[in-house]
């Protein structure tokens, strides 16, 4: 067996982001010389033997045992934090551990932190059998009436450094930032977009991962309840899009540029993850159009959410759907990720989405 260098700890190993994330490091040349440990939840150790045939090690426990995650993150030399990116004191609880780890080596430990352009935990609304992930710090209260001009570049930290506290995420990614200042890791903030598309990895055909995004999957079953596909205001709000894919390639780019030193962190480590935008009333309509065709809408056009709508969906969840989101992610190409998969393939897939959303929510 070949000895041991690096030891990663990654929370959000069952999730879309982290799984695929996951998949990725077990698939990489360095996993020969990596160990990792992996955060599961008391209700997912089941599992535990899947995880354990790839050669993943696993420790139970939640974002409310701060011991554990201080632990863990005290014997990591790199940490993923892939899950619950508004939990301020599981954050601090990882940034104590890696401070020790630290103060104990004399190295500064890498931390590759999720937290999300708009999509990723924000809404109230959950996807059947799917837990909510890392929602977003540059969104805002459009409510689907008008788009942005704002556009944040991950090449202007002024820019993003604009951003007031109070926006989702932004208390932790604050904490982040501030162990970065003073020394005690490097750390390095992906920010995925509307991440599309089923994960098709090792882990989902195993039976431990889940494969379904949040966003479009929210549109298409508030669609159902409504027995129409539906649009949040006008629809004039915009939003960038990343195929799962991508997304898992660009945090194994900055994985390899974190650990060969060519990758900013800190204040200039932030990297979003988008490949193209889209209008929330383009997508509505091709939503509107698939549950037309599959017998579950009564027309192909898209008509606004009422507010009977609102009070049965969960008015939170559709003015989520209605906000801004808009950013360019440049650094992650400048250190050579490569995007593969565009907005028009996100539209290819929503009759595939509508379909499974039919066929798995009202079983």
């Amino acid at each position: 067996m070949a000895p041991i260098d690096t030891r990663i700890f990654l929370t959000g190993a069952t999730g879309y982001l982290g799984g695929s994330v996951l998949s990725r490091l077990i698939e990489h040349p360095t996993y020969e010389h990596t160990e990792i440990w992996v955060l599961i939840r008391p209700s997912k150790e089941g599992k535990i033997p899947a995880f354990r045939s790839l050669g993943v090690k696993t420790v139970l426990g939640t974002y409310d045992d701060l011991d554990l995650l201080e632990d863990q993150a005290a014997h990591a030399d790199i940490v993923f934090a892939c899950a619950d990116a508004d939990n301020l004191p599981g954050a601090q609880a990882i940034l104590k551990g890696m401070r020790k780890k630290h103060e104990r080596t004399g190295v500064q430990p890498l931390l590759i932190h999720t937290s999300g352009t708009g999509e990723q935990g924000y809404p109230l609304y959950k996807v059947k059998g799917v837990p909510n992930e890392p929602s977003g710090v540059l969104i805002d209260d459009a409510k689907g009436l008008h788009s942005t001009d704002i556009i944040y570049d991950d090449m202007n930290p002024d820019q993003i450094h604009s951003l007031p506290p109070t926006q989702p995420h932004r208390n932790v990614d604050l904490a982040v930032l501030k162990a970065d200042r003073d020394h005690d890791i490097k750390s390095y903030i992906i920010l995925p977009s509307t991440v599309y598309s089923h994960a098709k990895t090792k882990l989902v055909a195993l039976g431990v991962q889940n494969p379904r995004s949040i966003q479009i999957p929210m549109l298409i079953h508030a669609g159902l309840l409504k027995g129409q596909g539906g649009v949040v205001g006008k629809g004039e709000n915009i939003w960038p899009n990343v195929h799962i894919d991508d997304v898992s390639d660009l945090f194994v780019v900055v994985y390899e540029n974190a650990l060969s030193g060519r990758a900013a962190h800190g204040r200039e480590g932030f990297y979003f993850g988008e490949n193209g935008e889209h209008k929330m009333y383009d997508v509505s309509k091709a939503i509107a159009q698939a549950l037309y065709e599959l017998g579950k809408g009564r027309s192909p056009e898209p008509e606004p959410f009422t507010q009977e709508d609102y009070e049965h969906f969960g008015r939170r969840n559709l003015e989520y759907l209605g906000t801004n989101s808009r950013c360019r992610g440049r650094r992650g190409r400048l250190l050579g990720w490569k995007p593969k998969y565009t907005t028009e393939d996100m539209f290819k897939g929503i009759k595939f989405e509508a379909e499974y959303v039919i066929q798995h929510e009202e079983a």
